[in-house]
């Protein structure tokens, strides 16, 4: 049986410094692919570029964020593929009995980067044929608890403290109080981790939550958030258009360069409950 890939891999670099090179032992952000795999229909749904580690999770989320699977009881068993040996780089989802998803929406999916991009106009009418629905008001939080989510989520990126290559997603209360933070090479990944993990341990909607992803605010950012029901998402960096556009026909507060004691909000001020 093979061993499951580490979410760091050592490498030596030779660093330059003031005219003189010198070698170094570093940690680099592991990046695999994972096919997942939907049981007993024998059909690859997707392969992702990812950093190893809560696979389970990452497969769960996205097959949730896609539709494939709208409960946590829509799916029976998720395992590692074993043929002949263990593959940790494939994973196998059984759905319960009777369940027979429409796969056509993940044909984008069947080979994606850790920046991996799809049709906007297409997907935002995806969403809206789905049914997601509005996201409920509240809960309403202070600049001072959003100012306050960077660097806590900061403290707690253990493999980014390592290797300085890879994003965070995280869940916060209305307190500011970190609840659950995943890490990936992508962020997409992330976010999918997260909401995954939510969703095997029934604790979805997310409608009392706040979501912190480092890097953008993407579409794809904003479409899990929305099928995870989360009301305010916020990003150390710029929202895409469409990222606006998602966000504010499905009533979330989208916050935008989250850094120090400043941040811009594109939609949803209502929730900021500023002096």
């Amino acid at each position: 049986m093979t061993m499951p890939t580490k979410s760091k891999t050592k490498a030596t670099v030779w660093v330059v410094e003031k005219g003189q090179v010198r070698p170094r032992l570093d940690h680099l952000t592991t990046e695999e692919p994972l096919e997942i795999r939907l049981v007993p229909l024998q059909k690859t749904v997707a392969v992702t570029m990812r950093t190893p580690g809560a696979d389970f999770e990452l497969a769960a989320g996205f097959l949730y964020s896609e539709g494939v699977v709208s409960r946590r009881e829509d799916i029976r068993r998720i395992s590692y593929c074993v043929d002949g040996e263990q593959r940790h780089n494939i994973v196998n989802v059984e759905l319960r009995d009777g369940l027979i998803p429409d796969l056509q929406p993940l044909e984008r999916h069947f080979y994606t980067s850790s920046a991996c991009g799809v049709c906007g106009k297409a997907s935002l009418e995806a969403l809206r044929l789905r049914g997601c629905p509005v996201i409920p008001s509240g809960p309403t939080v202070t600049p001072e608890i959003i100012y306050s989510l960077p660097d806590k989520l900061r403290a707690a990126q253990g493999i980014f403290t390592a290797t300085g290559g890879l994003h965070a997603a995280a869940t916060f209360n209305a307190q500011g109080k970190l609840l659950n933070l995943r890490e990936d090479v992508g962020r997409h990944n992330a976010l999918d981790k997260l909401i995954g993990t939510a969703l095997l341990s029934d604790e979805l909607p997310l409608n009392n939550c706040i979501i912190l992803v480092s890097g953008r605010s993407s579409f794809e950012i904003l479409q899990k958030s929305t099928t995870a029901g989360v009301p305010i998402v916020c990003s150390v960096s710029a929202p895409s258009s469409l990222a606006v556009s998602v966000a504010k026909e499905f009533g979330i507060t989208l916050i935008g360069f989250l850094r120090g004691e400043r941040f811009n909000i594109y939609t949803g001020l209502q929730r900021i409950n500023a002096a």
